[in-house]
């Protein structure tokens, strides 16, 4: 027997059996073996990025080389629909006010009616020929610049879950945002401005609010801050104080918490708050200058639209996009620009049940000069070339109205999105609905594709992503999710 092996714990004197000992080391050798081939192959959930504390929104390194080094997300809420802009049908012309044969007597909304020509003319575009509406006559000349996917689905078909899938890749709340997860892996070039905006559209915040700009189980740090043209981030400055006053009591803090925090090192979360507080004051600085479009000129207004007197929803939202531009070039990592407000019969977003070609009249003429006019102004100034561009919808309609109206009901089974910049090929369709449009037939794509391409072009391996929460490796394409190579330059 071994001396004064009786102190020692069971395992403890397990450990001093020869035979266990070797059994165990070869185990042991095998495992080590076993994890480093899983880990080359890529099989192994990665840990996620290093965060300082102090520094959450420090630049940090991609997966891989990216082509895209910031991205603007136009999200148009309400679901536009794809017959009526990017994907021309021409047998719904000929079926037009007939019944769809064996189509569903009820959908989303209630019975279902005659199938529906498209609202708009139709004509070719550009170099590639592509057929793309009328409505959207400025956004149509750039048909050449874009990557569009007719084949896109969701996993539901009500405005609140589609909204979260499209943004977070769950139709649940409290899942992190596409931009949260962005900021989380990749930091941000500017550390005087928040590394993730939300821009909300003039009328009014989308159906699923703050969820889609949301961190989630992320650290706090990485949700999106909300701003736009006429309302600035709030609370930046305090009524009544100077200042010179300001910057006192600002170099006052700084101090006492640079104290604190050194009498009490390895604390993350005080560390955290103190970044919070120090970000927020160079936001003082930052945001009204970057808020203040007065130093535009006059041709750039003229571009995007935002001195039109006769629409102020289209100025406002022309002024959003300046003011998008105007984030990424400063070096703001993400871009959520919102075009279409909450449910409200289609009167502020995109639903359109009742009578969606008057409606769709108001929504183009709000979205089509200030976004094309943001895509030519980020190419003109160089900024395409390492700015992702998407546009998206939470899901499609239906390309029968409904019966007793002059709107389409809500189609989560194809739909259409497109993406143009930075490492986007351009000038490319893939995937295809049926000749009607109510179903995609051809390189079906759930919206985890369309998000594993997005992170892709950051630099982003999606299924290396992930974060640890209630025990399991969570990622923003769940189990799910392939590239959509077709897109890609």
């Amino acid at each position: 027997m071994i001396p004064n092996a009786e102190h020692l714990s069971l395992a403890g004197r397990h450990l001093l059996d020869r035979r266990r000992f070797l059994s165990s080391s070869a185990t042991a050798l095998g495992s080590i073996a076993l994890t480093n081939l899983l880990g080359l192959d890529g099989l192994l959930a990665a840990d996620g990025p290093i965060i300082d504390p102090g520094r959450p929104y420090a630049p940090r390194q991609p997966h891989f080389q990216a082509k895209a080094k910031n991205v603007v997300v136009i999200f148009c809420a309400g679901a536009v629909s794809q017959l009526e802009t990017w994907d021309y049908k021409p047998e719904l012309i000929r079926w037009d006010d007939k019944p769809l044969p064996g189509g569903p007597a009820v959908t989303f909304q209630g019975p279902a009616g005659n199938l529906a020509r498209p609202q708009y003319a139709f004509r070719p575009r550009g170099q590639t020929g592509k057929w793309v509406s009328d409505m959207i006559p400025h956004l149509a000349e750039l048909t050449d610049d874009l990557a569009f996917v007719h084949s896109l689905t969701s996993k539901s078909n009500t405005h609140g879950p589609a909204e979260n899938f499209l943004s977070t890749g769950s139709v649940l709340d409290g899942f992190p945002s596409l931009g949260a997860w962005t900021t989380y892996a990749l930091g941000s070039e500017n550390q005087d401005l928040p590394s993730y905006v939300a821009i909300p559209d003039p009328r009014g915040v989308p159906q699923n609010g703050a969820n889609n700009w949301g961190p989630g189980f992320l650290p706090a740090a990485f949700q999106g801050t909300t701003m736009s043209s006429k309302s600035p981030v709030r609370h930046l400055s305090a009524p009544g104080v100077s200042a010179t006053a300001d910057q006192a009591a600002r170099s006052l803090l700084q101090k006492m918490n640079a104290r604190h925090l050194e009498a009490n090192p390895g604390d993350q979360k005080l560390a955290a708050r103190i970044a919070s507080y120090e970000l927020a004051a160079r936001m003082q600085l930052s945001v009204p200058e970057i808020n203040d479009l007065s130093t535009e000129p006059a041709h750039i207004l003229k571009l995007y639209g935002a001195d039109d007197t006769q629409n102020a929803d289209k100025a406002a939202f022309a002024k959003n996009c300046i003011l998008a531009r105007r984030l990424i070039e400063r070096g703001v990592r993400f871009v959520q620009l919102f075009n279409g407000a909450y449910a409200s019969g289609g009167k502020l977003n995109w639903d359109g049940h009742s009578d969606l070609k008057t409606q769709y009249d108001v929504h183009a003429s709000i979205l089509d000069q200030p976004a094309a006019a943001l895509i030519r102004d980020l190419k003109q100034r160089g900024l395409l070339q390492d700015t992702l561009v998407v546009w998206c919808t939470e899901f499609g309609r239906m390309p029968f109205f409904q019966k007793g109206a002059k709107g389409r009901d809500h189609n989560p089974d194809g739909f259409t999105c497109w993406m143009t910049g930075a490492g986007v090929k351009t000038g490319i369709s893939t995937g295809e609905c049926d000749e009607l449009g109510q179903k995609a037939v051809k390189d079906i794509h759930p919206l985890y594709d369309f998000n594993a391409t997005i992170l892709h072009l950051l630099g982003l391996d999606h299924e290396r992503l992930t974060f640890e929460h209630n025990g399991f490796q969570r990622r923003l394409t769940n189990v799910e999710g392939h590239v959509i190579k077709e897109m890609l330059a």
